[in-house]
């Protein structure tokens, strides 16, 4: 018999405007289940959630258990203690801070007479809410689909067939495929994954041709990665000058945004910010993201950007770094960008380079404010530093109907030396390996073979 510990309940009153749907929020600790997030901690970004995707969180109600019951998830007292809140709070759906089964969603929504989602159809309703181009909306109504699919009941009926522009959320029931269930059966849904699969195929191959050209102009490319609202669209309009959307919201950018930056020495990158990730993250999105997700595969230099004033902040890093790990890119070289720093009390200083050493952070820790511009110069300089590994040193004299190449040069490599002569422009510095090859046929040759 399993154990129902007494639970919590807290009531959060939301300001409700027009007809916006009220919502309780249900969360489980399980007993001996090791997680760097606390339940209530869970509970309040899925509260953070919610109000994203538009709905008015009325309260939240916690349980701890062993495991999770069968048929409810929750307990079957847990089950009645939120049937009988429902005269008192007038809340119009549940949302659990899990992923539920088809018949576990079934049975609470016969036994509370009310709309139940969980955590997952509340992200991909947030994600089609956000999904702004092409490749985007076919993500997430491919999501949405791969989500549905397994939880449909063989007695249900037709869908009536969608098209990819039709899709604008989901998962709260006033959007999306979700409201449409009733007429889903597999075989329909089968095939529209097909055809999403196949729509995102052309996508993936049209961005590994567009990558095999960047590869060969040599240009390094940092993608941004972070937890949602850490600040990674902010820290790239910031660097690159561009007007990328930045909202103090959760999942604000779903495509990826590539600009180009150039850093101390003159050297170009290319920064791409890509989504956000977040705790639990749906395994059906890092599916259907898989396009998006090889930008960061491609990259030769990740920026890891913290809110270091969020209280979570320890977990969303690790969160970060353990969804890294899981896409096999924890190899790739990491720098972290600790943002937000003048909220910090006591921080005034733009650099404030001694700030790593005060909170006993490594060398690979660099603070900085993306919203006023601090600490940008030292990060540009540690992102050339970082990247120096990826250079070699030459020196080439080129004749003067190769300006093509000292224009290349100036704009990926460092010079150090530029000398006209009566033989051509003489060059010295620091080039990507990857452009070395059409540099070869220049190279002066060593004193003791000339005239040989």
């Amino acid at each position: 018999m399993q154990h129902e510990a007494p639970s919590q309940t807290s009531h959060r009153q939301g300001q409700t405007t027009g007809v916006e749907l009220r919502a309780l929020l249900v969360g489980v600790e399980i007993y001996r289940e090791h997680s760097p997030w606390s339940a209530a901690d869970s509970l309040d970004e899925l509260a953070r959630l919610a109000d994203t995707a538009g709905l008015v969180t009325v309260a939240q109600v916690s349980q701890k258990l062993s495991r999770p019951f069968p048929k409810h998830y929750i307990g079957p007292g847990k089950v009645q203690e939120i049937r009988d809140l429902r005269d008192s709070l007038n809340y119009d759906v549940v949302v659990f801070d899990d992923e539920l089964t088809g018949s576990q969603t079934r049975n609470l929504e016969e036994d509370l007479q009310a709309r139940v989602i969980d955590r997952t159809q509340l992200i991909l309703d947030i994600f089609a809410q956000h999904a702004a181009t092409r490749e985007g909306r076919l993500q997430v109504e491919l999501a949405q689909h791969q989500y549905l699919l397994p939880r449909l009941r063989g007695q249900w009926g037709h869908l009536s067939r969608q098209t990819a522009a039709s899709v604008g959320g989901g998962a709260i029931g006033v959007r999306g495929p979700g409201e449409t269930q009733l007429e889903t059966d597999r075989r329909l849904v089968g095939r529209r994954i097909a055809f999403l699969k196949a729509q995102l195929e052309e996508v993936r191959a049209h961005r590994e041709r567009y990558r095999e050209r960047r590869r060969q102009t040599g240009i390094p490319v940092v993608s941004l990665v972070g937890y949602t609202n850490a600040g990674k669209s902010t820290l790239l309009n910031a660097l690159s000058g561009a007007a990328v959307k930045a909202e103090n919201q959760l999942f604000a950018t779903l495509d990826p945004t590539t600009r180009q930056v150039q850093l101390p020495g003159s050297r170009t990158i290319l920064l791409t910010d890509t989504v956000g990730f977040i705790q639990r993250l749906p395994t059906s999105l890092v599916a259907s993201f898989r396009a998006t997700l090889e930008e960061i595969a491609e990259a030769d230099l990740l920026l890891h950007v913290v809110d270091i004033t969020h209280p979570n902040a320890e977990e969303q890093s690790e969160t970060v770094l353990e969804t890294l790990a899981d896409l096999n890119l924890d190899e790739t070289p990491v720098l972290t960008v600790l943002n937000k720093i003048d909220q910090l009390e006591g921080v005034t200083h733009e650099e404030n380079r001694h700030l790593p050493e005060a909170m006993h952070l490594s060398p690979d820790h660099i603070p900085v404010s993306a919203e006023l511009g601090w600490g940008l110069t030292t990060l540009k300089a540690r992102i050339e530093a970082a990247l120096a590994g990826q250079m070699t040193d030459l020196q080439v004299v080129l004749p003067y109907s190769r300006s093509d190449l000292v224009a290349q040069w100036r704009q990926y490599g460092t010079l150090e030396q530029e000398e006209y002569t009566a033989d051509g422009v003489r060059l010295s510095g620091k080039l990507p390996i990857q452009l070395l090859s059409q540099y070869t046929a220049y190279r002066p040759l060593p004193a003791k073979m000339v005239g040989v």
